[in-house]
């Protein structure tokens, strides 16, 4: 099945927080697009890795993406190596995207930076011929992405460019909601932590008003690039 984009996380909700307004802006765009979780995030303090497979199921409906998979890496404890390159490679060639989301370069989470690096490598890595890899006893072609953009997270890194999702914030909060034991429940008897505040819940949508406010709309999300932007025109920038 091949896909328009196909967006990395180290943990399910990572790709919801960071880039889930786009996702569904594309999608109702008519692109396909698909969600790879590297771990079940199973070292959060609160909820467990069985409540973030239902809540990412949830959240991927949300969003209405074509596929969701998970490749069960540590989670706190994966490293950027060949065999997790390895599995990395199998799901871009599996999907061939045309674009790749990621993590975040630098961040609060070290599982950030460290899946930011993985993917961007295994991205680079699966476009070689010579590296080869197969799925259900079936030889991978190699294919490569024309582009990887990094989605921002915990820390307010400048970006490189923005896209409009004044449209598509509904969705973005629902997807991001539907990680019930993440977020703020003033019921909840679990321990607290930095993203389960009124404060972090607060900010996923004040942080994209007031990205969307420096360019002049009402909510936008922000990505970093290591490739320079291209664009036809110069009338393609708004």
């Amino acid at each position: 099945m091949k896909l328009d984009i196909l967006a990395f996380g180290a943990h399910p909700d990572d790709v919801e927080l960071g880039c889930g307004g786009t996702i569904a802006r594309e999608i109702k765009k008519g692109k396909t697009v698909g969600i790879i979780d590297l771990t079940r995030g199973e070292l959060g303090t609160r909820g467990t890795a069985e409540t973030r497979d239902e809540e990412a199921a949830n959240a991927a409906k949300a969003l209405g993406v074509t596929v969701r998979e998970n490749l069960g890496f540590a989670d706190g404890f994966f490293v950027n190596d060949k065999k997790h390159q390895l599995e990395v490679i199998k799901m871009i060639r599996k999907y061939q995207p045309e674009i790749v989301l990621c993590n975040a370069i630098e961040d609060r989470h070290i599982d950030h930076a460290k899946g930011s690096k993985l993917v961007a490598d295994a991205c680079f890595l699966s476009g070689l011929i010579k590296i080869e890899t197969e799925i259900e006893g079936k030889q991978q072609n190699a294919w490569r992405p024309k582009q990887v953009y990094h989605y921002i997270q915990w820390k307010n890194i400048e970006p490189d460019f923005i896209v409009d999702i004044s449209e598509d914030i509904e969705a973005k909060m629902k997807s991001v909601f539907a990680y019930k034991t993440q977020f703020f429940d003033p019921s909840s008897k679990e321990p607290e932590t930095p993203i389960s505040s009124k404060n972090f819940t607060d900010s996923i949508e004040y942080r994209a008003r007031d990205l969307g406010r420096l360019v002049g709309v009402e909510y936008a999300e922000g990505f970093t690039t290591s490739r320079y932007v291209t664009v036809d025109s110069l009338f393609d920038l708004k």
